[in-house]
């Protein structure tokens, strides 16, 4: 019976060691997962805004032909209209960075290249979800970035909305505006929603995107366990959420991308 009795405490002991274990594991492993999720979805985010205003640097406008073409002048293409009535045009001016809904739009020049590879021109520029094909008429690369529900989705160019990450609790996107009364040669930029920039796209030189993801492991929390939501200054409580999110690891993330070739138009 003394055997017994010691045997079942030892197991009672690791059993309640191997469910420590667990806990910890899986703590461990869900911030993992959520902060590689954020940084995919930066990533992606991060490659289109970087790209965002790009112009073709059009190396032979005159069509230059023969010995002659490296005396020919370059220049930098700033439009492009559409080539069929399905393709879309490219306007830095309103096609560089836009919002609609709370969505975010960002759109670069999109021109084939020659390649080693192939005897065809290539585009090689892509939007978030890999298009357009090759064989795509589109003038411009777009990428429409837009929570819906707990997704955050990705379109562009004419396709359906993908999912790119889950388990999305808000996306918040402000925008790095230059005043219009900034002194030559002190310029001053503040930030501001889409509803404040209204058609003023043009001066935007910067865009802040802030992302709040959630777990899947339920964890024991103390009351009161709190975060600072996208804004900065509204408290979450993490212990008084429902649904999905009940009791859940949350997490913050911020990233601010700086746009090119803003204020030339």
């Amino acid at each position: 019976m003394v055997g017994i009795a010691i045997g079942l405490l030892v197991v009672a002991v690791a059993m309640s060691a191997l469910m420590v274990s667990r806990g910890v594991s899986g703590t461990v492993s869900d911030a993992s997962s959520i902060q590689q999720q954020s940084a995919y979805a930066m990533r992606t985010i991060g490659m289109q805004l970087r790209q965002a205003g790009s112009l073709f640097l059009n190396p032979n406008p005159g069509n230059v032909a023969g010995n002659d073409t490296y005396m020919a002048p370059v220049v930098f293409e700033t439009t492009a209209t559409a080539l069929t009535g399905t393709s879309n045009a490219f306007d830095p001016k309103t096609d560089t960075i836009s919002s609609a809904s709370g969505n975010l739009t960002v759109g670069y020049r999109r021109y084939k290249d020659p390649v080693f590879t192939s005897t065809d021109l290539q585009a090689l520029a892509r939007n978030c979800l890999g298009g357009p094909a090759n064989t795509s008429d589109d003038q411009r690369v777009e990428s429409i970035f837009d929570l819906v529900g707990t997704e955050l989705r990705c379109a562009g160019n004419g396709t359906v909305a993908q999912a790119i990450i889950q388990n999305v609790a808000n996306f918040q996107v402000r925008y790095l505006l230059q005043d219009v009364t900034t002194t030559l040669g002190s310029p001053q930029i503040r930030y501001a929603d889409a509803a404040t920039v209204g058609t003023n796209w043009n001066r935007v030189q910067g865009v802040e995107v802030c992302l709040v993801l959630y777990g899947t492991e339920a964890v024991s929390m103390p009351a009161g366990s709190s975060y600072l939501d996208c804004d900065g200054t509204t408290s979450v409580n993490m212990t008084t959420l429902t649904g999905a999110r009940a009791n859940r690891m949350h997490m913050v993330f911020r990233n601010v991308f700086q746009l090119r070739s803003q204020g030339l138009f």
